[in-house]
């Protein structure tokens, strides 16, 4: 019976989430399997999100340079940039769309600087993501401190540490 029971969640949660995966780089990296992807995008839906359209797309240092610069105004590749269409917004019957971009070299390079898997740094910084295309933000000090809150219950959720223990007293 829990099998059943698991299996119903999991479809109904799968029917919640329509997910696309576009890798644009020229180079070979490592990147996480589609079926984790999903399964940390779907985790990171909050309860009143009833369908989203989410698209992953991972891209070069050049790219990512050029994506933050022009979108933010900041002259760097970043590890994610979050794009939605309705950030925030719940409209009646309107799914939640939204763009994670993810520049590969970056969270490469932060995940060996930090003494993290890739796979882990991934999970939080698509966490992260998909919290800021359902309206979450850090640009104030109790808006942070809720995010990192809820990125570390989703993540133990999803079997990994908490991603700020280093930086807690």
């Amino acid at each position: 019976m829990k099998t059943a029971k698991r299996n119903q969640v999991l479809q109904r949660l799968a029917a919640r989430l329509d997910l696309t995966l576009e890798d644009r780089l020229e180079a070979e990296q490592p990147l996480p399997a589609g079926k984790q992807w999903r399964r940390w995008c779907q985790v990171a839906l909050q309860r009143d999100v009833h369908q989203a359209q989410i698209s992953l797309v991972v891209v070069d240092e050049a790219e990512g340079r050029a994506l933050n610069r022009d979108y933010r105004g900041k002259d760097y590749a970043t590890n994610v940039l979050s794009f939605a269409l309705n950030e925030g917004d719940t409209v009646a019957g309107m799914p939640l769309f939204g763009d994670l971009v993810f520049c590969a070299p970056v969270v490469a390079r932060e995940a060996a600087e930090q003494g993290k898997s890739l796979d882990a740094h991934y999970a939080h910084l698509t966490v992260h993501g998909m919290l800021h295309l359902q309206g979450f933000d850090h640009e104030a000090d109790n808006e942070a401190e809720a995010m990192e809150a809820l990125e570390t219950v989703i993540l133990g959720k999803l079997g990994y540490t908490d991603p700020y223990a280093a930086e807690k007293p």
